[in-house]
């Protein structure tokens, strides 16, 4: 590769790399501009009928360590009385490939009544799980449980598909993959202005689902 060797070249090339720079943050500031104040915290969540919950992958049918911690927050959540159904939301796109069970399976062995959980088979991505938790099961409002990093991307996506929502960001240690989990957030911060304003369809969508009307109701009938 040659540089350029005039001046005035030279400043073209510096201005077209720093405009490609400014382009490149575009995204990631949006993310941040967009969610504002949205961020809670255990304390300081408001109450809310529904959290969804995004998988975060196996390690052997069982949920990865990030999972696990989504869900014991969640758990944290149900039982503070601070929600009242989970909406588990991930990938099953093979017989051998189950998040949302996986994820159901460790809600109950942690004290989550299994009426209280309600599976997304076909939550593949933010995207996805936003727009179906929306349009197939009429979730309006939520709390969203996720990693930190990950938290501002998933409130302006389901912002975009309609929902109101507030992230709960579980706090890793910052290791290598929590790093690796950061970086991985820049590039998909792309991918997500994109989908906002796009918004196309999720891979799947089908028909409407009841599983959260009926386990509200559910809840709503063993209130003293």
């Amino acid at each position: 590769m040659r540089l350029p060797r005039t001046r005035k070249a030279q400043r073209r090339t510096a201005q077209a790399i720093m405009a490609g720079c400014v382009l490149a943050l575009l995204p990631a500031t949006w993310l941040f501009t967009s969610t504002g104040d949205r961020l809670r915290t255990m304390t300081d969540v408001p109450r809310t009928d529904v959290a969804v919950v995004f998988g975060a992958g196996l390690w052997n049918g069982e949920p990865s360590p990030y999972l696990a911690h989504r869900l014991d927050a969640a758990a944290e959540l149900y039982r503070a009385g601070k929600v009242r159904v989970l909406l588990v939301t991930g990938d099953n796109s093979r017989a051998e490939y189950d998040e949302p069970d996986a994820m159901r399976a460790y809600l109950t062995r942690h004290g989550v009544p299994s009426r209280a959980v309600v599976s997304d088979y076909a939550g593949f991505d933010t995207w996805d799980s936003c727009v179906r938790a929306k349009k197939i099961f009429g979730v309006d409002r939520a709390v969203l449980v996720t990693q930190d990093f990950h938290a501002r991307r998933a409130v302006a996506l389901c912002g975009a598909a309609g929902i109101t929502s507030y992230g709960l960001g579980v706090a890793e240690p910052h290791d290598v993959t929590w790093y690796a989990g950061g970086a991985r957030e820049l590039l998909a911060a792309s991918k997500a202005a994109l989908d906002a304003t796009v918004r196309p369809d999720p891979h799947f969508l089908g028909p409407r689902e009841h599983g959260v009307r009926e386990a509200l109701g559910a809840s709503s009938s063993r209130r003293p």
